[in-house]
């Protein structure tokens, strides 16, 4: 599991990576305190360590942004210990708030409550992938990656996805699609499966898969396209 460490006092964050790395964590310190979201999608961990002073921009606005693309734990790290801060870090987005200086023992007992309670009971296991040819769908964050290119899938959009992958290359019924995201399909508009589906074939092309999602006119939908 790969924890991203966002801490600007270099000795301290060494400590602190150090010690969890003992327990068999990747950790990654950032480094770049002026586009941390783009080390943050780069990295892409499974918890966020944050510090609340940073340089340019504190860690409330580098939550908000992270917020932006995924729902991974943020676990606080911060000397301010006023009530109001602990009360911002969780209004911006974090799960959990540590005062320092603390006991390394702490820390650690709140990452892995994170871990429980987000990805399992101690799920610090292989994350689940649904994978077709070099397309791959990661459920908890629901991103889709091809190659070196990722999109961020809302919750309809990933289920058609997983469903499609988990029958390629086979088609896939209409109604096995209404009926799996939907469960009764007379209260879903007609229209309501072309519209996502629709957004999903538009991210798809976004990642360089033209026509990866064929219409089956009268049947429903294959994903499928031409290997280059």
């Amino acid at each position: 599991m790969k924890i991203f460490l966002i801490e600007d006092d270099k000795a301290l964050a060494n400590l602190i990576s150090a010690t969890i790395e003992k327990y068999g964590f990747d950790v990654t310190i950032g480094k770049n305190f002026q586009h941390l979201d783009q080390e943050f999608l780069a990295i892409q961990p499974h918890l966020v360590l944050m510090d609340v002073n940073l340089p340019y921009f504190d860690g409330f606005y580098w939550t908000k942004m992270i917020r932006k693309h995924a729902n991974v734990p943020i676990i606080f790290l911060s000397a301010r210990d006023h009530p109001m801060d602990q009360v911002m870090a969780m209004e911006y987005g974090g799960d959990d708030y540590l005062v320092k200086p603390f006991v390394n023992e702490i820390l650690m007992a709140k990452i892995k409550s994170q871990f429980r309670r987000v990805y399992g009971e101690y799920a610090i296991a292989k994350e689940r992938t649904v994978i077709f040819r070099e397309l791959t769908y990661y459920p908890e964050r629901s991103e889709v990656h091809y190659h070196q290119q990722k999109e961020l899938l809302t919750k309809k959009e990933g289920e058609l996805l997983e469903l499609l992958i988990e029958e390629a290359p086979k088609i896939v019924p209409r109604e096995t699609l209404l009926m799996k995201l939907w469960d009764d399909v007379r209260f879903v508009d007609d229209n309501t499966l072309s519209v996502n589906m629709g957004r999903l074939r538009k991210k798809l092309e976004d990642l360089g898969l033209v026509n990866s999602i064929v219409t089956i006119r009268g049947i429903g939908y294959q994903l499928d396209w031409q290997v280059a």
